[in-house]
């Protein structure tokens, strides 16, 4: 109850700042599968990413836009992670907003329950659209038909949660979107259950400040963004010694990002640092085929132990 009234109290306080007009459309969700939590915006208004999503693992996710009011997605949170259903978190922060019909919010519980708020006060075209776990939401937008055109979307796309937002952006793309154009995107995907390592539990948390096309360049970010996580993941294979799956691991992330020399080079040193020199000796003469100036961090990393201090080795790997 004390938590309950002191996020009231929050938000009614913060109400009195002025709000930022982040006209724009949305999406928050919950995937069903893996219990994710997602929230995919973009809007023709600079750092988009910095106002309207909100997630937290095991908690939920939010979206406040149209006059935003950023506490929406803290003191959403808060609410939340004290065991209040979504809508009934929504109902009370509205309570205690005077500014409530200015404001659009949707939320998304760790049970999949979803709630959302489009004001009257909200500027057409402004609408929502809702289903199991869901909920798309718009204002400003060049045509009614965005936001239901994005629950399609989300409904019949296929892959994991990120893939999924993406498609409901891209329909609400296609549909027109915002009719000023556009500007800046985010995404942001969080796990189903808490680690008590809020800052490492965060799948996707990407934006695109300023572009002609942000929602296409948020797609090439969340690509990359995978080939990193492999890597991640060939790191944890390897540390485990078990290299058929590293390997596979690290493959899969050099063949989403071929440009990237960084990538293959790390594997390589992975594989010297568990005993497979022959076999990294051709990804080292790949990398530095690519990108020369990574043969200079050879020594370096054999001053900090990253690998071995045998001149031998340190020769072979640099002639390739």
């Amino acid at each position: 109850m004390r938590l309950f009234l002191s996020a009231l109290l929050g938000l009614a306080a913060l109400a009195q700042v002025p709000s930022r007009p982040v006209h724009t459309y949305s999406i928050v969700a919950r995937d069903p599968k893996t219990g994710e939590f997602g929230v995919a915006v973009q809007s023709h208004w600079f750092n988009v990413g910095g106002v309207v999503p909100w997630a937290e693992a095991g908690v939920g996710a939010v979206a406040t836009q149209s006059l935003a009011e950023p506490s929406y997605g803290r003191l959403g949170l808060d609410l939340m992670r004290a065991g209040k259903p979504a809508p009934e978190a929504l109902k009370a922060l509205l309570a205690a907003d005077p500014e409530r019909e200015t404001r659009q919010v949707a939320m998304v519980d760790a049970q999949g329950r979803v709630a959302v708020h489009t004001g009257n006060l909200c500027i057409a075209e402004a609408g929502q659209a809702s289903g199991e776990g869901f909920s798309c939401q718009a204002n400003m937008m060049a045509r009614a038909s965005v936001w239901p055109a994005m629950a399609r979307a989300f409904r019949e796309s296929k892959g994991d949660l990120a893939d999924r937002l993406l498609a409901a952006l891209r329909a609400a793309e296609a549909e027109g979107g915002d009719f000023r154009g556009r500007q800046s995107a985010a995404i942001l995907v969080v796990p189903a259950r808490s680690e008590g390592k809020p800052w490492a539990e965060r799948s996707f948390d990407l934006r695109v400040e300023d572009h002609p096309d942000p929602v296409a360049e948020l797609g090439r970010l969340v690509k990359l963004q995978r080939a990193y996580l492999l890597m991640n993941e060939g790191d944890s294979f390897a540390a485990k010694n078990q290299w058929v799956e590293a390997r596979r691991a690290y493959e899969a992330a050099a063949a989403l990002a071929p440009h990237i020399a960084e990538l293959p080079f790390w594997k390589a040193v992975g594989m010297v640092q568990a005993g497979h020199l022959e076999a990294a000796l051709p990804v080292f003469k790949q990398v530095f085929a690519q990108d020369p100036a990574w043969r200079g961090a050879v020594r370096r990393l054999a001053k900090v132990k990253m690998l071995p201090q045998d001149e031998a080795v340190l020769k072979r790997i640099e002639g390739q």
